[in-house]
């Protein structure tokens, strides 16, 4: 068939099958003639309704024309036999499972999956675009969206009757009590388990949401939970609840948690806010204690570092000093094997002339009958330096010409010769009242009760 005969019979069949023509139902245009077997009609003027048996048989009419055939009229033809009714309701019955075959077809927008179940049970899941499915009953879709971002809100504000408590109240390790509100959202990640396994997501949601919180809440202290990093407790949040939902195969994935609020229950708050504040002194005495350690350790070091190299030197210095008197010693020794007596004379007067220039020496005289000469040679020197600082500045002349005597009175002397000179010349330049006081008795020994008190 060409492709004039194709639009032919597509003109034919528009202009026959037209709805909008007026003969439909009023016969075929060659007048109303009436059936040998039609019962008596009265006449119509043409503007009555249509009949409806004659609407059927100009239907069967207009198919015959179509297949190249002419109904029953004046020119005559063929019997209609009922052959184009046949073909008119196989027509129709073509339309039918047209329709029927193209209900199967379904178009999955973007965001959404469709999941083709077979008599009820899972086939397979089209993804995005145009799809086509066996007609129902045979199987049937369900579109599920997967692109929707979903949230539900945990810690609201109602109060449970039987413990009068809040609903975002949660107990802590310690025994306390702390409000937490957060908010979830969530998204379908597989569309089978979401649609065979969850019944209510919200609430699945809802429920893994709440024994997360509780449990990490329940884990730890109040000052762990009120001081926490928010970030940290979020990413344990999520992970709790995933693993949670996971276990229960609802098809859902968690894509975050908003943390609104962690505080206290307002009755308490201002004990907590107190306690807030000692905390924070706490912090900053601790900073404080760092800080000074921080400063006070180096130098702490230093010094330590000082006295190690202080006390490597000492012990260096008293070696070596040990080691020079042994070498000494030795030197001496191989002296003191040749003359004993001579070296050991002259060790004693070494010794005793070091111990005598560090301390105070009083000499006493008792070859002059029963007078006793007492001379604090130490004290008879500060009056000596008295003396010539007193002479340096009455008369700079008299100190230069006295500076002589008082320097051989202060002078030390380890032999004993000197000494007694010394002493001699020491007692020679007190006044005459205190010598004659001296030699007595009595005044000596109130000098000697005088000298022990002091």
């Amino acid at each position: 068939m060409n492709d004039y005969n194709e639009r032919s019979i597509w003109l034919r069949m528009r202009a026959l099958l037209s709805l909008n023509d007026p003969r439909w139902g009023r016969g075929d245009g060659n007048g109303d003639r009436q059936r040998p077997n039609d019962p008596k009609r009265p006449p119509k003027d043409g503007e009555g309704p249509p009949d409806l048996d004659e609407m059927w048989r100009d239907f069967n009419r207009r198919l015959s024309r179509i297949f190249g055939r002419k109904g029953g009229g004046a020119g005559g033809g063929r019997p209609d036999n009922g052959r184009g009714a046949r073909i008119g309701v196989g027509i129709v019955i073509g339309v039918l499972i047209a329709i029927y075959l193209g209900s199967g077809v379904f178009v999955v927008q973007d965001g959404q999956a469709a999941v083709v179940m077979q008599f009820g049970k899972y086939r397979y899941t089209a993804g995005q675009g145009v799809h086509w499915r066996l007609p129902y009953p045979f199987e049937a879709h369900e579109f599920v969206n997967i692109g929707q971002v979903r949230q539900v809100e945990i810690g609201r504000n109602n109060v449970v009757r039987p413990a009068n408590v809040k609903d975002a109240s949660m107990l802590t390790h310690d025994g306390d009590i702390v409000d937490v509100r957060f908010a979830v959202q969530y998204q379908v990640r597989k569309p089978t388990d979401y649609l065979f396994r969850s019944v209510d997501p919200d609430l699945s949601v809802t429920h893994a949401a709440q024994a997360a919180v509780r449990g990490i809440v329940g884990a730890r202290s109040t000052n762990e939970v009120l001081g926490q990093d928010r970030e940290t407790m979020r990413q344990q949040l999520v992970a709790a609840i995933q693993q949670s939902l996971d276990q229960y195969e609802s098809g859902l994935a968690v894509t975050g948690v908003t943390i609104q609020s962690v505080q206290v229950p307002d009755q308490v708050q201002a004990a907590f806010d107190d306690a807030a504040k000692v905390r924070a002194e706490n912090e900053r005495a601790k900073r404080d204690a760092q800080a000074y350690a921080a400063d006070l350790l180096p130098r702490a070091q230093a010094d330590v570092a000082r006295q190690i190299e202080e006390a490597k030197t000492y012990s260096e210095k008293t070696v070596a000093q040990a080691q020079g008197e042994a070498d000494r010693f030795k030197q001496v020794y191989a002296q003191y094997s040749k003359a004993p007596a001579v070296i050991r004379t002259r060790m004693y007067m070494e010794t005793m002339q070091q111990i005598y220039s560090t301390t105070t020496k009083v000499f006493v005289d008792s070859k002059n009958g029963n007078n006793v000469l007492y001379l604090p040679l130490d004290k008879l020197a500060e009056q000596a330096r008295q003396r010539v600082a007193d002479a340096a500045t009455a008369a700079p002349g008299a100190a230069a010409a006295g500076a002589p005597q008082a320097a051989s009175a202060v002078a030390p002397s380890g032999a004993s010769a000197a000494v007694v000179g010394a002493a001699s010349g020491a007692a020679a330049s007190q006044p005459t009242a205190s010598g004659a006081a001296l030699r007595s008795r009595e005044a000596f020994r109130n000098r000697m009760r005088e000298d022990d008190v002091q």
